[in-house]
């Protein structure tokens, strides 16, 4: 809940961590929100399944499986009165970040049948993969934030899935951060994952029943195993990972405005 001032109901704020689970930077950006006067919520989809890390193989905890969660977390939410259910955010990183995206998805979300929605989407590096069938997003606002560098998840294919987007009316915009890699918003130097994805050559068509197909063969990715060799397909191993001071900075600068942009009463907004 909020540091002080609270004034019940107040908004919230769910978080999605990446595939290595939640790390430190995820923790002080939930910690700047409850600063900010804004409750907070840390989707456990890992801890709950046992699951350490998800690098190099992406198939024990799916965004799918992330996104259910998320909207079942916020069902639960709805019976709290200490939380405005009509002002809540999800944002999330790397993995998570496609869950704070696709969860405006609307066949996903309708398909999931939950009453509440997400009122903004803010996400860090989310894979931008896909090539949707149907187009059809939430009113809700969507941000992407990115490094210029990404080679796990790139910034142009972001940029390419962002133009489609709004091109078919979604409320979505996109943020490059110049000479910033993966996880640009963390503390620490430049390293190679090794078993990390770079999935620059990956693009996988996403029908309207939310199935991912496999390149060129236009096979489901229904599977653990189909999933892992659409990805041994067009992913090479070896991606780049740390922080960059100037792009930190600006990111949790950006994001704690936009959440209180998009959250608290515009009219008691400074």
């Amino acid at each position: 809940m909020p540091i002080d001032n609270i004034d019940y109901p107040v908004p919230l704020i769910l978080g999605v961590n990446g595939s290595k689970n939640w790390a430190d930077h995820h923790l002080e950006y939930m910690k700047m929100y409850r600063e900010t006067g804004f409750a907070t919520f840390e989707l456990q989809s890992f801890n709950s399944r046992n699951v350490k890390s998800t690098v190099g193989e992406q198939i024990s905890v799916t965004t799918a499986m992330m996104i259910l969660d998320a909207y079942k977390a916020l069902e639960i939410l709805t019976d709290d009165p200490r939380i405005d259910i009509s002002n809540v955010a999800i944002t999330g990183w790397s993995l998570g970040g496609g869950v704070a995206l696709f969860s405006a998805w609307e066949p996903l979300v309708s398909a999931i049948d939950v009453e509440p929605m997400f009122s903004a989407h803010l996400a860090f590096y989310p894979p931008c993969l896909v090539d949707l069938d149907l187009i059809d997003f939430s009113s809700a606002p969507i941000h992407i934030l990115i490094g210029e560098l990404d080679d796990w998840v790139t910034a142009s294919a972001c940029e390419d899935l962002v133009s489609d987007l709004a091109s078919e009316g979604a409320n979505i915009d996109i943020t490059i951060y110049e000479n910033a890699h993966h996880g640009f918003d963390r503390k620490g130097p430049l390293r190679v994952e090794k078993e990390g994805y770079a999935t620059g050559n990956c693009h996988f068509r996403m029908r309207p029943d939310g199935a991912l197909l496999m390149n060129f063969l236009n096979i489901p990715m229904i599977t653990p195993l189909r999933q892992k060799l659409a990805l041994a397909w067009c992913a090479d191993r070896g991606t780049t990972i740390g922080g960059d001071p100037s792009s930190r900075e600006a990111s949790f600068t950006f994001a704690k405005r936009f959440m209180i942009n998009n959250l608290f009463d515009r009219n008691v907004i400074e």
